[in-house]
C-alpha cells in the first residue's frame, strides 16, 4: 500500500511549476528574453520538493485458524471478518500501514507485551482480566453472547453446572476459557475438566461429536460456520455477552493514538453501513450491534 508522495514526483511537478514561472516573465518587460535564473542550491531544491506524509507501520498480530474470522483461503491469501474490516480501516488511516502476522492463538497477547505485534485482531472480547494487563479500544466492532455447545441430541446438559465432571474444550487464553476457569475458581480446581486445543476450529466439531469431550462454548455466530452439517448443538441460556475490540499494549501513548483513530473509522464504517455489509459477508449475519440481527 503506497501512502506517500513519491519524491521524483514531488520534483518533476517543483519544475514544472518554475518552468511557468519564467514563460510569464518572458512576457513583462524583458523584450522577449528569458531572464537566467539564479542557481538553486541542493538545499533549496530539497525544500522545494514536497515532503511526503509520515506513515506510521502497525504489525497486526492475528490468526490462521478461525474460518470466516481471520484463515487461509483456497488461493493461500490470509482473509476472513478481521481481516478484511482492518484492510477497509487501513484505507481510511493515511497516516497509519498496517502488516499483518499471523501465529497461534495463544501466543497472541503475549507477543503484543512483547512488542513484537502492535494490536491483536482476532475477535477478542473485553473482560475484567484482560483489562487488567491490556488497552482495549472503546467503539466494539462486533457484539456477541457465549453459550454452551454439545453434541446434536444431548439435552442432559443446560448450564455449567451440568458440566461438573465433564470434559470441556476450549481455547487457552480465550474469553470461553475464562469463564470456565472462574467457575472452577469458585466451585473447586477440577469441577469442570478444561481440555485445551491445540487444533483448529474444526477439530472442535469431531471432537465433540465423538464423544471425546463433551462440550465447548463459543460465541453464537461460531457454530453454523464451524459445523455446516450440524452436527452440533446450543443449549442453554448465554454465559456471557461481549463487545468484541481490538487489544493493545496498556499505558502507552502511541497504541493510545492508534485506538482512537481505530475508534473514530469504526465509528464512519457503522454509519455509512459497511460494518454491517463486512459481517453479513463473512459471519453470515449483521453481529456488529448488541442485538444480533
Amino acid at each position: 500500500m503506497k501512502k506517500t508522495i513519491s519524491f521524483a514526483s514531488a520534483l518533476a511537478l517543483t519544475l514544472v511549476i518554475a518552468g511557468c514561472g519564467n514563460n510569464n516573465g518572458a512576457n513583462s518587460g524583458n523584450g522577449g528574453k528569458v531572464a537566467e535564473a539564479a542557481p538553486q542550491s541542493s538545499a533549496e531544491t530539497t525544500t522545494a520538493a514536497a515532503e511526503p506524509a509520515e506513515v506510521t507501520k502497525i504489525v497486526v498480530g492475528t490468526g490462521t485458524a478461525f474460518p470466516n474470522v481471520c484463515f487461509i483461503d483456497e488461493n493461500g491469501k490470509l482473509t476472513g471478518f478481521d481481516v478484511e474490516l482492518l484492510k477497509e480501516i487501513d484505507q481510511r488511516l493515511p497516516e497509519y500501514e498496517f502488516e499483518f502476522q499471523t501465529m497461534d492463538f495463544s501466543n497472541l497477547l503475549l507477543s503484543l507485551e512483547t512488542k513484537k505485534i502492535d494490536l491483536v485482531a482476532h475477535v477478542m472480547e473485553k473482560n475484567p482480566e484482560r483489562e487488567q494487563k491490556y488497552s482495549f479500544n472503546k467503539e466494539a466492532y462486533a457484539h456477541w453472547r457465549n453459550r454452551i455447545i454439545v453434541a446434536k441430541g444431548n439435552d442432559s446438559i443446560q448450564t455449567l453446572d451440568d458440566l461438573k465432571g465433564k470434559k470441556v474444550l476450549t481455547g487457552a487464553t480465550s474469553a470461553q476459557a475464562q469463564i470456565l476457569e472462574n467457575y472452577n475458581k469458585e466451585h473447586g480446581a477440577d469441577s469442570i475438566k478444561i481440555v485445551y486445543q491445540n487444533g483448529a476450529a474444526n477439530d472442535t466439531v469431531s471432537q465433540v461429536d465423538s464423544g471425546r469431550v463433551d462440550a465447548t462454548l463459543a460465541a453464537d455466530f461460531v457454530l453454523p460456520i464451524i459445523d455446516p452439517q450440524s452436527k452440533l448443538q446450543a443449549v442453554g441460556p448465554e454465559l456471557s455477552s461481549a463487545d468484541i475490540l481490538y487489544v493493545f499494549r496498556k499505558d502507552d501513548a502511541p497504541s493510545q493514538k492508534l485506538s482512537d483513530a481505530i475508534d473514530g473509522v469504526v465509528t464512519e464504517l457503522k454509519a455509512d453501513g459497511t460494518l454491517g455489509k463486512i459481517s453479513s459477508q463473512w459471519l453470515g449475519a449483521d453481529v456488529t450491534t448488541s442485538t444480533v440481527q
